[in-house]
């Protein structure tokens, strides 16, 4: 039997960074991971073969869209479907391959299989059982999907199997207006599809800053994605060559029906905690199927922690590696630390949506005074120059103290742009301080600085 001071199940974007950090803090540590790679969903089926899919796709919109305008003529390109999903898995390899590397260099075990805890201080791995005086359980989420919608992965299918689809479908239809559903639509969407989505709800991207919400739907309508709001979905049917979709209007209870050559399941995501043995253990849970855990990321069973997507909060791999990097050091006798307050979430189509802390809604809710400096990119020379005019920063500070309480970015690199204001956040800074830090030009960051001098006395360029 091998011994460990620390075993982490799952080698996800929270598991590899929590195994990396406890072996950097002198813990003896192996990671039980039942793929044939390390990474998890996200470097495998999630976030970095999606973000390949879309660059290339964006790609191809420049050329088609943008490059004669720059005098950059010649013949469009075509679309080898094949050699895309090549470059995609390229991508995915070389990042799992770099994982293996930083696990060999910081003589993490990986102990290949899926893992269960018998008991507690012990991970059984196939037919060999492991001892840990510290279990940290990281193994993430899966798709979830509705009543009377099942994925075949074919012609229904979740995220994964939107990834590696055998061809780019004539019309898709995509159930759900959230993350997920609105990158994967855009690819297909950017290659030709003919792209309908459905939601539920009245808005899309649920939680969202509301202005953001409008701005964003508008503009994905002018890239050619329709949108059915307030559409509850009742089931899909596959057939041999196309599935069909059966929803009801909430607004009047009214039946209708849409065929598509795909269907994209993208109604999020729930804990995958299958086969750990947790209810023997006597692992509390909350209502919601995730494992509770207190301050410091430990369950109610001593010395068995959980991080990332199986336990509450947003399900983004950041906060997963946060929390993985906070619970090694709280294993190792150190302070384990993670501002949730301080969260991006970024939607990486194009033009990309990045927001952090509070928004207009949830401020009025709270009755906390607030004030809002806006600017749009149309003001940023940069932006103009790459055809990326739509959109707009907007910076909410608080109405007496000027502290900045939450950002909302609609526009070219937001996802990058979010995370200036993350800092200042994370000190606590005003709008101000970001007003007077000189930004150089032409850059679009200057819209960021532009935002937060319109909290004050007035953006210039507008």
């Amino acid at each position: 039997m091998a011994s460990y001071d620390v075993i982490v199940i799952g080698a996800g974007p929270g598991g590899y960074v929590a195994a990396i950090r406890c072996a950097q803090l002198g813990l003896k540590t192996a990671c039980v991971e039942g793929r044939e790679t390390l990474g998890g969903t996200c470097l495998n089926v999630g976030c970095i073969p999606s973000k390949a899919l879309l660059h290339a796709s964006h790609m191809l919109h420049e050329a088609e869209h943008n490059f004669a305008t720059m005098g950059l003529k010649g013949k469009s390109p075509s679309v080898d479907w094949k050699q895309m999903q090549t470059y995609k898995q390229d991508t995915v390899n070389t990042n799992t391959k770099g994982i293996e590397f930083l696990f060999k260099k910081n003589k993490i075990d990986w102990l290949k299989g899926w893992g269960s805890i018998p008991e507690a201080g012990r991970v059984k791995v196939g037919d060999e059982v492991h001892e840990a005086k510290n279990i940290i359980i990281a193994t993430g989420s899966e798709a979830s999907s509705i009543p009377g919608v099942e994925a075949d992965e074919n012609t229904v299918v979740t995220s994964t199997g939107a990834l590696s689809l055998g061809k780019v479908p004539k019309s898709l239809v995509v159930i759900g207006a959230g993350v997920i559903g609105l990158e994967l639509g855009s690819v297909y969407a950017r290659l030709g599809s003919e792209v309908t989505v459905l939601e539920y709800l009245d808005v899309i991207t649920p939680g969202m800053d509301g202005e953001v919400q409008k701005n964003f739907q508008r503009m994905l309508k002018k890239q050619g994605i329709n949108f059915i709001l307030g559409a509850a979905v009742q089931g899909t049917e596959a057939l041999k060559t196309k599935a069909k979709v059966q929803y009801k209007l909430r607004k009047d209870d009214s039946d209708h029906e849409i065929d598509a050559d795909v269907v994209l399941v993208a109604t999020g995501r729930k804990p995958f905690v299958d086969g750990l043995g947790l209810e023997a253990l006597g692992v509390e849970m909350t209502k919601r199927g995730q494992i509770a855990v207190n301050g410091q990321w430990e369950t109610n069973v001593k010395g068995i922690y959980a991080i990332g997507d199986v336990i509450d909060g947003p399900m983004l791999a950041h906060k997963a590696e946060d929390e993985g990097m906070a619970a090694a050091s709280v294993i190792a006798g150190k302070h384990g630390h993670v501002n949730y307050g301080v969260i991006p979430g970024v939607i990486y189509t194009h033009p990309e949506v990045a927001n952090v802390g509070e928004t207009e809604e949830s401020l009025k809710e709270q009755g906390v005074p607030y004030k809002v400096g806006k600017f749009p990119f149309m003001g940023n020379a940069r932006a103009k120059a790459m055809f990326s005019g739509e959109g707009f920063v907007k910076i909410i500070a608080h109405k007496e103290t000027d502290r900045i309480l939450g950002a909302h970015i609609i526009g070219p690199t937001a996802g990058d742009l979010i995370h200036e204001i993350c800092v200042a956040m994370e000190f606590g800074a005003s709008a101000e301080d970001l007003a007077l830090t000189c930004h150089a030009h032409p850059t679009v960051s200057e819209a960021v600085r532009e935002a937060a001098l319109a909290c004050g006395d007035g953006a210039i360029h507008v």
